[in-house]
């Protein structure tokens, strides 16, 4: 139970304007009416379809005491009133909250690809140290960051419950609204920039921009930056941040097989289970981090030895077929990319790549994940990836205007694509099948069915005469 903080104070540290009595305690914050419990505070955010204030009565006969808004609403209730609600989530809910991040080592991973697997590594090798560690992320809920109201209500709990360490991934999205606000970061961690979210941030710049956001003063203590980019380098250059860098490219004893990796980190053996070049980078990234927050290296090395392959992140479908089937959540050309290079060393024949792309998303990309796919892959199979209000049709065509040296295989359909493409794989081949990874749903017009890549492959598989492994 978090104790009370009188909305008087909160004005007071914050520097908000006050309508109301100031002795009235809220226990929690939210923006969400839905969310709403006794004793809590209500922030009206205006949105883009719904404007909070229209729902600050329900949020009052739900239990809320307060509210936060951008114009006075006609209530009797204690307002705090603010030019823009969203830019003030985070302060406060730090301060409802108490500041949980004081007490905890949070780190923040951002970047366009890996994030998800290097939140991942970190809380195991945290595990494997005996030290608590909480993820935040793709993984644990509808947003790869929630918003401030929720993060900092989650980082409480973890406190409370005797967590050590949060790792969490930071969109570009998070940044640019404000999401991380009044939260400071024991470590913050680039992985890598491409093409992603332009529908959002309208330029490659502005979405650069966003991302280093998470390493301007105060932000964090320390950072860790892979450099085997121009973004990299380039955010290590002019970060006022502490800075420690790590690159795949430097790496001497570097060893790649079907089985995962073999490399040397400050002079420690490590054996990593990650398939492909790409994962390599991102252990190194969790390495430096957990090190970064006090973790023995030796410790690290072996932990790393021992680390899970994260759902839906270059994961092997296990079969009896005489060939590989793998399900990755790769949407960015460069992700593709990196999935369809540890395809190929994945196996002696050809390589099979099943993918889309999203509707009512950057559709700039497209043609470029098309021209990806033409150079890397043997057979391509394009296909539906959660359309939303566009037709799936001609979301396949802007990928197939990439390519020109295959002869791409079209089906809507995303199941029969991938019966399609595991029913003509042979001995030796790879199917790669990219884009939904751990999601287990596709979104096609306003509805919203299931669907999972890992449990369709299975299927696939079965209906071939191989066994698949629960």
């Amino acid at each position: 139970m978090v104790e009370g903080v009188a909305v008087g104070d909160l004005a007071g540290r914050l520097g908000l304007e006050l309508r109301g009595d100031p002795g009235v305690e809220v226990s929690g914050v939210t923006h969400d009416s839905r969310a709403v419990g006794p004793g809590m505070l209500f922030c009206c955010v205006p949105g883009d379809r719904v404007d909070g204030h229209l729902f600050a009565a329900d949020a009052i006969a739900a239990g809320a005491v307060a509210l936060v808004v951008e114009h006075v609403v006609d209530l009797d209730v204690a307002q705090l009133v603010v030019p823009d609600v969203r830019s003030v989530l985070g302060p406060v809910a730090a301060e409802v909250y108490h500041h949980p991040d004081r007490e905890l080592n949070v780190v923040g991973v951002t970047g366009t690809n890996g994030k998800t697997t290097t939140v991942s590594l970190i809380a195991h090798v945290l595990d494997v140290a005996g030290r608590r560690a909480e993820v935040i992320g793709t993984l644990t809920g509808a947003r790869t960051t929630p918003e401030a109201t929720e993060i900092h209500a989650r980082l409480r709990a973890a406190a409370d419950a005797g967590c050590d360490t949060v790792a969490m991934e930071v969109s570009s999205h998070a940044l640019a609204l404000h999401r991380v606000e009044a939260l400071r970061f024991a470590v913050a961690v680039f992985t890598n920039l491409g093409t992603d979210h332009l529908d959002f941030h309208g330029t490659p710049e502005r979405y650069f921009e966003a991302k280093a956001r998470l390493f301007e003063a105060g932000r964090a203590a320390t950072a860790v930056i892979d450099i085997d980019s121009p973004h990299g380098r380039l955010l290590r250059d002019t970060t006022p941040i502490p800075v420690v860098a790590t690159s795949v490219e430097q790496l001497e004893d570097l060893e790649l097989d079907a089985e995962g990796a073999r490399f040397s980190w400050r002079g420690l053996r490590v054996r990593l289970p990650l398939i492909g070049r790409h994962n390599v980078a991102n252990a190194l990234l969790a390495a430096e981090a957990c090190r970064a927050v006090g973790v023995e290296e030796e410790i690290v090395a072996a932990a790393l030895g021992t680390a899970p392959v994260p759902t839906g992140r270059f994961e092997l479908v296990p079969t009896s077929a005489p060939f590989r089937v793998v399900i990755d959540f790769a949407h960015t050309p460069d992700a593709l990319a990196a999935a369809l290079e540890a395809a190929r060393a994945l196996g002696s024949g050809s390589v099979i790549v099943v993918f889309g792309c999203g509707g009512d998303r950057d559709p700039t990309k497209r043609p470029r994940m098309g021209a990806v796919a033409d150079e890397l892959a043997d057979k391509v199979f394009l296909t539906s990836d959660n359309p939303r209000s566009e037709d799936p049709s001609t979301i396949m065509a802007a990928v197939e205007r990439g390519m020109d040296r295959l002869e791409p295989h079209l089906i809507v359909d995303r199941t029969a694509a991938i019966a399609a493409a595991i029913g003509d794989a042979g001995p030796g081949d790879v199917v790669l099948i990219a884009g939904k990874g751990h999601e287990s749903t596709q979104s096609i017009g306003d509805a919203v069915v299931p669907f999972d890549d890992r449990l369709v492959a299975a299927d696939a598989l079965a209906a071939r005469g191989f066994e698949v492994q629960a």
